[in-house]
């Protein structure tokens, strides 16, 4: 195997690589990452190529004797370069893959946005085949851009595309600082759209959560997955042949029940709750085909979720860096 990975400085591609390199089914692979703005260190296993996906070269230099993509590159809320990086690159990768003699499976690693997360209802849950419906802004967008543009090389051409669809990614302390009122936030929502600025101020002073409501005034349920479960889902789908041309929601067993999360936040650590109301929807994500059919299912659950993240110690060499907000 000769293994091609996008985005492998970031949070997913760091903790992929380290599992991928640590399996002795994959001993003998080699893998190469595309590498722009921010890159890795080079092994006898593991060998950078710099460039930017827009640029035609830099693919075709990455795609040489590749068998198999782990694409998880992404360009956050940038217009300037949405569309010659996002779509233009996976275009790019795309065409010189279909074309290569050792081509085997394109994997992307796709994200809820392409079903508008918390932005649009679904009155059942969402499956693989629920209708894509993108929240506002050019990043959902291109998630859902992508996620067609692999079915159709799959349907032209007999490309094996799998796509694996995850929700907000946590690791570390990530998810203690998603509920922190004060600007060391991470993530969404703008608390400033949600409650006054005096509030906010009083919330981030205090010790307290949020147990965010949902349109409906009930407690708002929200997708997640740890980074490790969805490494773990990669692993699976690699190579595997019940992934060829199939897409699979990768996600914890239930969403987030703010009001669960609240109650066991206050239970372990002596929070205050505050009840915000939102204009945001609950959604379920079913997992259930990607439990079924890869073998695969989620670790960590929402007690896990907290205890990792409250009790999460930084090394003085691990500060907290968030290269984009979500």
């Amino acid at each position: 195997m000769k293994l091609l990975i996008t985005g492998a400085t970031g949070k997913v591609g760091q903790n992929f690589l380290t599992e991928f390199l640590s399996r002795t089914a994959y001993k003998n692979a080699e893998v190469v990452a595309l590498c722009n703005n921010r890159t890795i260190a080079e092994s006898d296993r593991v060998r950078v190529i710099r460039g930017s996906l827009a640029d035609a070269d830099s693919v075709t230099q990455a795609m040489d004797g590749v068998t198999h993509v782990v694409h998880m590159a992404a360009v956050k809320e940038s217009p300037d370069l949405v569309i010659d990086v996002a779509i233009k690159g996976m275009f790019l990768m795309l065409e010189t893959f279909r074309q290569s003699p050792t081509a085997e499976q394109f994997l992307l690693i796709g994200g809820d946005c392409s079903v508008g997360h918390i932005f649009h209802d679904y009155p059942s849950p969402i499956t693989e085949e629920s209708p894509r419906k993108a929240y506002p802004g050019c990043y959902a967008l291109t998630k859902v851009l992508e996620e067609v543009m692999l079915e159709q090389y799959h349907f032209q051409y007999g490309l094996n595309g799998t796509i694996l669809r995850a929700p907000w990614i946590m690791e570390k302390d990530d998810f203690r600082y998603a509920m922190s009122f004060g600007e060391d936030q991470f993530g969404g929502p703008n608390w400033d759209d949600l409650m006054s600025k005096a509030d906010r101020k009083t919330y981030a002073a205090g010790k307290y959560i949020p147990l965010m409501k949902d349109v409906n005034g009930d407690p708002l349920r929200r997708n997640f997955i740890h980074v490790d479960d969805l490494v773990g889902a990669i692993l699976k789908a690699l190579g595997n042949p019940v992934s060829y041309g199939e897409t699979y929601n990768i996600c914890m067993n239930e969403p987030v029940n703010y009001a669960q999360m609240a109650a066991y936040a206050k239970q372990l650590y002596g929070y205050e709750i505050v009840e915000i109301s939102t204009p945001y929807f609950s959604n379920w994500l079913d997992n259930t085909k990607a439990r079924l059919r890869l073998g695969w299912a989620p670790a960590v659950e929402l007690e896990a979720l907290i205890e990792r993240a409250w009790q999460y110690k930084r090394d003085v060499k691990d500060p907290r860096k968030v290269w984009y907000p979500g």
